[in-house]
């Protein structure tokens, strides 16, 4: 049977260079980096040049990287280690309305410390506006937390601009780049960050695996207390065979990341063009240009996300609903809100995420399976053919 794995967002394989590196540390080389003799301080010196790989990969230093369990620990150590470290110079923290939940409830949680936190609004584009970020600083503030890139509606914000906001009132900023560090160029110095979020999953290293990157200057308050592994802000023993997993997946994307995105936007836009000339009434989320170069993301009128989900599975093509963190959940997506979609579009909500294996003919496929499907589902919709405002009413901009 014909298949097409288009859920790169959620899960994408690990490289087999990345593998294979990892393999040995698993039974061979199993020394503890923390152990003074020479089994440990061998590895020791293996996972300091992965740092220097995961570092180089985003234009920092190997001094300046965390490694984390994952890129939801990542925001959560950037936001409350930020703001805990900081507080008594203020407690209020801003994050945009659309950031991933591991943002979003690290911020509720401050809230429940006394903290106040402020969810900035979006356009229809899902970008936040520079001027707007800038009215909602006070004096209090310590923190502000915009994503990178959006992984459900692919939108890549105006990091630079809004960086230079924060830098220009002594304001810590901290970008969740999980959707776009491997997918884009990505480069600490260029956006002026003073922390960045990455997940190895999503360049071909093993879930698992994250990094923070993080300006030496900043004070950051451990959330994981133990010992002094990464010289003190996350106690733990390393994670060794993931992080050769992420060193090598970083020395890879540094080579191969031009071809990749150039790669990936051609399907991409394959992709796009043909749903929207072979299906009507589809709405395409999020900036038309300012996006991820392998992200495409639709909502189907009168078609429910979940039951598109699972017939296209049945015809061997994987793609998604949302967010992988909040599908579960079948409510409508907070993120498709923000924008202004209402409720009963925002249920037909699918996401396609494209890699480097992506082929032309998995495309062609979706293209070719896709329009039945839908036609399929709004047949049995009691609501296909009525007149459905275009947006919510009651969404502010």
């Amino acid at each position: 049977m014909k298949g097409a794995y288009l859920d790169h967002a959620s899960a994408t394989p690990v490289r087999k260079e990345a593998l294979d590196t990892m393999l040995p540390y698993f039974s061979e080389k199993y020394g503890n980096p923390s152990n003074v003799y020479d089994m440990g301080s061998k590895i020791r010196q293996v996972v300091e040049e992965q740092r220097a790989m995961v570092a180089d990969l985003i234009g920092a230093t190997a001094a300046e990287i965390i490694f984390t369990s994952s890129g939801a620990e990542a925001n959560n150590l950037a936001i409350k280690g930020v703001a805990f470290a900081r507080q008594k110079k203020g407690k209020h923290v801003i994050v945009s309305a659309i950031e991933h939940h591991s943002v979003l409830n690290s911020a509720r949680f401050l809230e429940r410390m006394d903290f106040e936190a402020t969810f900035l609004a979006v356009d229809e584009f899902g970008c936040v506006d520079p001027n707007r970020l800038a009215k909602a600083i006070t004096p209090e503030t310590v923190l502000v937390s915009i994503m990178h890139a959006n992984n459900e509606i692919g939108t890549i914000e105006p990091i630079v601009e809004l960086a230079a906001v924060c830098k220009e009132k002594g304001i810590i900023f901290h970008t969740d780049a999980v959707a776009s560090v491997g997918n884009t160029s990505v480069d600490v110095n260029e956006l002026n960050v003073d922390l960045l979020s990455l997940s190895g999953a999503s360049l071909g290293a093993p879930k698992g695996i994250g990094a923070l990157y993080f300006n030496k200057k900043i004070r950051l308050m451990p959330l994981i207390h133990g010992g002094i592994q990464e010289n003190g802000r996350r106690a733990g023993t390393e994670n060794v065979p993931a992080i050769v997993g992420l060193g090598k997946a970083a020395q890879l994307a540094i080579k191969e990341l031009p071809e990749k995105e150039s790669h990936v936007r051609r399907l991409r836009d394959r992709l796009v063009q043909g749903i929207l000339e072979r299906v009507e009434k589809v709405t395409f989320t999020g900036h038309l240009v300012n996006r991820l170069p392998g992200h495409a993301s639709f909502c189907f009128e009168s078609v429910e996300g979940e039951a598109l989900i699972f017939m296209l599975a049945q015809a061997g093509i994987y793609t998604n609903t949302g967010s992988a963190c909040a599908s579960k959940a079948l409510k409508t997506s907070p993120v498709l809100g923000a924008i202004g979609i209402r409720a009963d579009l925002a249920q037909g909500s699918t996401v396609f995420t494209l890699n480097a294996r992506t082929t032309k003919e998995e495309i062609d496929y979706v293209l070719e399976a896709l329009p039945p499907v839908v036609d399929r589902l709004r047949s049995m919709s009691p609501i296909w053919g009525k007149e459905m405002p275009e947006y919510a009413e009651d969404v502010c901009h």
